[in-house]
């Protein structure tokens, strides 16, 4: 397997900086007493997460900033496609499901990719704060940060958002579907 660099060209940086900061722009609800100076400066300091944020954007979740810290002055993405990512979908849930599955295996789990792209899975809990910002989900679903004791029974949770609600559901974690992929979250 050839080892994937973890360095944008100078040309790849660029373009996602002016993707991200026309997006912060026009979304300015998900941020409000946030100055793009600041996330950007942020992100120079940080080059490593852009590649990050870089995976994200290439997949199709459209990252933007929807939090900042107090204690840290960390920023937060987050995928903020209005579906769940369509590069990130027809996932199982993880590595022990994948190799669960006898036949008609995914191609990965979400939790590997989300490792694999250094971010993490929403929680059910910040699922529902991303919903403040819009309705997402609404035709697709994603699966969500699932407690140890629910794994460890073979389980799985996802949610979605329909009649002005969130959904919190649960699969057998080695389930994939075509609309269901994942969200993730970045601090920097």
């Amino acid at each position: 397997m050839v080892k994937q660099s973890r360095e944008l060209s100078p040309e790849q940086h660029a373009e996602l900086i002016k993707i991200l900061k026309a997006r912060f722009e026009k979304n300015m609800s998900r941020h409000v007493g946030i100055e793009w100076s600041e996330v950007e400066a942020k992100l120079e300091s940080n080059i490593e997460k852009l590649w990050s944020l870089h995976r994200m954007e290439i997949t199709g979740g459209e990252p933007d900033v929807i939090a900042r810290s107090g204690e840290t002055g960390e920023f937060t993405f987050c995928d903020c496609s209005k579906e769940s990512p369509k590069g990130r979908r027809s996932l199982c849930y993880d590595r022990e499901a994948l190799e669960s599955r006898k036949q008609h295996k995914p191609e990965n789990s979400a939790i590997e990719i989300a490792a694999e792209m250094g971010i993490e899975l929403l929680t059910e809990e910040q699922y529902r704060e991303l919903q403040k910002f819009g309705e997402f989900d609404a035709k697709s679903s994603s699966w969500v940060e699932t407690p140890a004791n629910i794994r460890k029974l073979g389980g799985a949770l996802f949610c979605d958002y329909r009649y002005d609600t969130v959904f919190v559901y649960h699969n057998g974690a080695e389930s994939y579907y075509a609309a269901r992929g994942f969200r993730g979250l970045l601090r920097v």
